[in-house]
């Protein structure tokens, strides 16, 4: 589990970019990656807990959760 802070979203769209604590890379959402969580939208600088998923040599959002160590 990562935790990360929304640099952009186009609710229209799905997609997006959040940028990882740990390293400050960017990790891509993609159309669907809110699917099954309890988010139908987020905003700049909302701070998540995922999981990634690599694909192509690009890492991309999965299993989205709200709040800060599991919370």
């Amino acid at each position: 589990m990562e935790q990360g802070v929304v640099k952009s979203y186009d609710p229209v769209t799905g997609v997006g970019i959040v940028v990882r604590d740990t390293d400050d890379t960017e990790v891509l959402l993609r159309p669907g990656s809110l699917r099954g969580s309890v988010f139908r939208t987020l905003r700049q600088g909302q701070r998540l807990l995922f999981d990634t998923v690599e694909e192509e040599g690009r890492h991309y959002v999965t299993q989205v959760r709200l709040g800060q160590d599991g919370y």
